[in-house]
């Protein structure tokens, strides 16, 4: 018995998207929607292009999860599927891809109604790659490309792009010199500064719009005073890690303080 698409979705989306509650990951997503806001405040900013310095870095996650913090703020959003070698867009809202980016590119159709799939997710679409071409690069560096995002844009708040990582692509380079803003994802103890570095140049060479990097993967214990702890409850270990670690401190400096063997004559032999 084959499962309903509104189920397929919701298996899809609980193995990645953070949708409620007020876990750190959660409130990183919305720090990150509030930081967007904020940093294209004078801008008008419609099209987010959403990049990974190497492949499984967490691209399509940040990409989702951010979707899904600008939908739930009330903005109209559409994720496009710009990958167009390894287009996982499709797998994670449990939708099919016989349509999609790259049929409406061919036919030269902006009509969005047989691409674009409406998610259980209020003001929240996607439109899928479409069937992978043998010439991707080419076709996202079309005008045809170029019309079709600013229809996109032309009917949503914000189009999110998910994009094929940087290395040895030039997909992404094309797409950073369409897009108003763009945003450089990379994974924490996996991503090399090289591999950062080199991104970063090639997105200066594309002169994108980068304004700022995501860090995938970071243990919650790297920043225990940071700006999530303010959300949620700190562990009673760490409470109590915490404590001693400060009676230790000041015992350390109460023997500082106290020198077992101070000699007043010798210290005042001078006065």
């Amino acid at each position: 018995m084959f499962k309903r698409r509104k189920e397929k979705e919701e298996e899809a989306l609980n193995g990645v998207a953070i949708t409620s509650g007020r876990s750190p990951a959660s409130e990183a997503y919305r720090t990150l929607r509030t930081n967007i806001q904020f940093m294209t405040l004078d801008n008008l900013t419609k099209s987010l292009l959403v990049v990974g310095a190497h492949p499984e870095c967490g691209k399509t996650t940040t990409v989702t999860n951010l979707a899904l913090a600008l939908a739930q703020a009330g903005s109209s959003v559409l994720i496009v599927d710009t990958d167009l070698r390894r287009p996982k867009l499709h797998y994670i809202f449990g939708s099919k891809n016989f349509f999609g980016l790259t049929t409406m590119l061919i036919e030269n159709n902006l009509n969005m109604t047989a691409t674009r799939h409406r998610t259980q997710i209020p003001n929240l679409d996607i439109l899928p790659s479409g069937p992978v071409p043998p010439n991707p690069a080419e076709l996202l560096a079309s005008r045809k490309m170029q019309k079709a995002l600013k229809e996109f844009q032309s009917r949503y708040d914000y189009v999110v792009l998910d994009s094929p990582p940087m290395m040895n692509m030039a997909d992404a380079s094309i797409l950073a010199q369409l897009a108003d803003a763009t945003i450089l994802v990379v994974a924490y103890g996996e991503t090399t500064r090289e591999e950062a570095q080199k991104a970063n140049q090639q997105l200066q060479l594309a002169k994108a719009n980068l304004i700022g990097v995501v860090i995938n993967g970071i243990p919650p214990h790297q920043d225990p005073y940071g700006y999530y702890g303010y959300y949620q409850p700190e562990p009673e270990e760490r409470k109590t890690r915490g404590k001693a670690k400060k009676k230790r401190r000041a015992e350390v400096e109460e023997e500082k303080d106290f020198d077992i063997n101070f000699d007043p004559d010798e210290a005042y032999r001078d006065f």
